[in-house]
């Protein structure tokens, strides 16, 4: 078992420096192509720090490891808010912006919330199996469709705010850092599913826990370094904007294209409390910085007392 904890370590690293290259050389790739900064932080970012979720998935989905796809995905949007921002917020005391409050964290509620609706098919009829089909796939990423939309909008609106920024790399160094960071997010990717996967069978503990733990925190390793480093150099925007795009991201894409391409996700050991915690964690984010648009000490308390209360229930369940 050490050598799977140490291909898993391994695995961990391929992911974090891959997507960190990934970002790097899309950034700078987008830079070269005159596209705002604004949408490089929505898209870009957040989907460079969403990639290893959809390695990880599209590797699980393809293996026969459901449990891992799902519970990826719940446990890192759940530790996305609670330990991420929380850890934040307990540190730093960040603004956020009215659009991030009004817009673009209802959109965290409504994702979180559509994944749950399509996840549990039997509180409509018992006789059904939980599964999210190919059919549910479709219905996430037309959901998904509307998200872009929205970041067209504005792109469109903040055009002309934008300073226009020297990019650090030309066309051809972007394009080669941009393949060397997919390549490593996939390497990645093999080594943290094959490896977790043999780790729950040595410890005789079940793929779900493992994936919202071990497979969740590591995959989320992206969004807290860039996170925390967007922090500390006082860009609130970047630092929560990431959160809330990488787990729209996490929706969306990565169970919304292994369900719609590769066949149906299976739900699996998962139950309405994982589910109910995920919605809970955006309902409450917007709840803490609704009236005074800001996240500070008290708010990540609060944010990280739920997440100890959550794992602590799913590391006894386990």
């Amino acid at each position: 078992m050490i050598i799977n904890v140490l291909l898993l370590i391994l695995g961990f690293i391929f992911l974090i420096k891959g997507a960190d290259i990934f970002v790097d050389g899309a950034s700078n790739l987008a830079q070269n192509f005159k596209i705002p900064k604004i949408i490089i932080g929505l898209t870009i970012v957040a989907f460079g720090t969403s990639a290893p979720e959809l390695a990880v998935s599209i590797k699980a989905n393809l293996s026969g490891n459901s449990d891992i796809v799902l519970g990826n995905v719940v446990g890192s949007n759940i530790l996305n808010i609670l330990l991420i921002l929380g850890l934040s917020g307990l540190f730093s005391s960040m603004s956020v912006k009215d659009d991030t409050v009004k817009k673009e964290i209802p959109f965290t509620i409504l994702f979180s919330s559509l994944l749950m609706i399509l996840s549990f098919d039997n509180m409509f009829d018992k006789s059904i199996v939980n599964v999210i089909t190919r059919t549910d796939g479709i219905v996430i990423l037309l959901f998904f469709i509307i998200f872009i939309y929205y970041l067209i909008t504005v792109m469109i609106n903040n055009r002309k705010k934008e300073k226009e920024e020297k990019p650090k790399y030309n066309i051809i160094f972007s394009i080669i850092f941009t393949i060397m960071g997919i390549v490593g997010i996939v390497l990645g990717s093999n080594f943290v599913v094959d490896n977790a996967v043999e780790i729950a069978k040595t410890l005789n503990v079940s793929e779900k826990m493992i994936s919202l733990t071990i497979v969740a925190l590591g995959t989320s390793l992206p969004e807290l370094v860039t996170s925390v480093q967007a922090s500390r150099k006082n860009e609130n925007d970047i630092a929560i904007g990431n959160i809330i795009g990488s787990n729209i991201f996490n929706i969306g894409v990565v169970v919304g294209i292994p369900a719609a391409f590769i066949g149906q996700v299976a739900v699996g050991a998962f139950n309405y409390i994982d589910m109910f915690t995920m919605i809970i964690s955006a309902i409450l984010l917007f709840i803490l910085t609704f009236k005074n648009r800001k996240l500070g000490r008290f708010e990540g308390i609060v944010m990280l007392g739920l997440f100890v209360f959550y794992y602590t229930y799913v590391i006894i369940g386990g």
